[in-house]
């Protein structure tokens, strides 16, 4: 199985961007058939299945650009839909797998299901870390570990963990794997890494959570640290902020919105996370850290909420990247386009014809009688300061006084926003 190569903590980026083509107007069935009808192939018993590659076609995200996750990253979850292991996807397996995608601990359970090969019900330790260690490179990590023992007991009283023990057990993967890899590469034990050594622990922990700024930026963490080299409390603390960036994102809000600037310092933000935590949930050491990647343009530690977003939204870039990939993008489709442009310019063309004829008759006819429209309103709303007196004797009389009082445009005053709302209406 080789697309079980991708770690579970990658699970959960995954699934978030699988989620987004289930949503949508309609309802959950003729959604979830009509995608399995588009990409499933007819078998010689006439039943309609999806392989690996056209289950991936069919739960890759439309407009995904693939910038955190590859493309075949996402065939992981095509063992989970899979039930029977035979290598195929039928309509009652996708609406199985459909209906976990949309159960509030999907994550927990794809996992769980990865790891459960046997469809026991249970994960055992050697399964466990056989199925871990199917990573390609990436940092060692020592199964034999006092904090596995605590999960699955010692080497010769080992235990298999159901779903909720084993839901647990991934929660704290990572957290581990940061302090073994931080040991790792302590080799003289001083308590220091160097920043670079930081830069690998991150990424293969955490990468799928960070924007670009984070990532092309993890060497500067230095800058706020002890001669430039890094501790665990160093490490510690960046991973706290990254494991509650939701959090990070709520605090921030509420306080740029609670400032008159809308920007907010160290201890603006330590105030509104104690107004929305019934806790201390960060130290000072987080703070400064979260505060360095926000405020890496800025000297005056006086952030807005876009300062954050290069930290918060993972999907951040740099405005010139995002530029380069639409612009790739919409060359691509221009030359796909380019392709069919015969057909579909000929019928735009009758179209737009057809409508600009049928706009310029009916603003003609609007404006023609529009003065009469306006003399039969203000006839009808026609006010006076002497009680029992008209301002108006007729249509006659009321488009003089128009026009004595407002010229001759006065007529057509109101015409330009009603020709906008007829314009829309011939439009949709």
């Amino acid at each position: 199985m080789a697309t079980s190569t991708s770690s579970p903590s990658a699970t959960s980026a995954i699934l978030s961007s699988v989620k987004a083509p289930f949503r949508g107007d309609q309802s959950p069935q003729s959604r979830s058939k009509e995608r399995f009808e588009r990409y499933a192939q007819k078998l010689a018993d006439g039943d309609y299945v999806l392989t690996e590659t056209s289950f991936v076609d069919a739960i890759t995200p439309d407009g995904e650009d693939y910038h955190k996750i590859k493309r075949e990253q996402y065939a992981i979850l095509f063992y989970v839909a899979d039930r029977r292991r035979r290598g195929s996807v039928n309509f009652q397996d996708w609406m199985a797998f459909e209906n976990l995608l949309a159960k509030p601990d999907a994550e927990y359970d794809i996992a769980f299901r990865l790891f459960d090969t046997e469809g026991s019900g249970s994960v055992n330790y050697d399964t466990f870390q056989k199925v871990f260690s199917q990573r390609d490179g990436g940092l060692p990590f020592n199964w034999n570990c006092d904090w596995a023992t605590l999960y699955v007991g010692a080497s010769k009283s080992r235990h298999a963990l159901d779903y909720t023990q084993f839901t647990q057990m991934l929660r704290g993967l990572t957290g581990e794997r940061v302090r073994q890899a931080f040991h790792y590469f302590d080799k003289n034990r001083d308590g220091f890494i160097q920043p670079d050594e930081f830069q690998k622990i991150v990424v293969e922990t955490a990468k799928h959570k960070l924007s670009d700024h984070m990532l092309d930026n993890l060497h500067t963490i230095g800058n706020i640290t002890r001669g430039q080299k890094i501790t665990y409390s160093d490490v510690r603390a960046f991973q706290n902020i990254v494991r509650e960036m939701d959090m990070v994102g709520v605090i921030v809000k509420n306080a740029t919105a609670r400032s008159k600037e809308g920007r907010i310092t160290k201890e603006e933000f330590m105030e509104e996370a104690a107004r929305v935590t019934s806790f201390s949930l960060f130290t000072p050491h987080e703070v400064n850290i979260l505060f360095h990647f926000a405020g890496l343009d800025s000297s005056s530690g006086n952030l807005s909420y876009a300062d954050f977003q290069r930290v918060l939204d993972p999907s951040w870039r740099e405005p010139y990247r995002v530029a380069e990939d639409v612009a790739v993008r919409a060359a691509e489709l221009a030359k796909l386009a380019a392709t069919k442009t015969t057909d579909y310019l000929a019928e735009f063309l009758l179209s737009a014809y057809h409508f600009g004829l049928g706009a310029v008759a009916g603003a003609f006819g609007a404006t023609i009688v529009y003065p009469i429209d306006l003399v039969k309103t203000r006839m009808q709303n026609q006010r006076s300061s002497v009680v029992g007196q008209l301002m108006y004797l007729n249509s006659i009389d009321c488009a003089k006084k128009v026009i004595r009082n407002e010229g001759p445009l006065g007529l057509y005053r109101g015409l330009v926003p009603q020709l906008v709302v007829y314009l829309r209406a011939v439009y949709e």
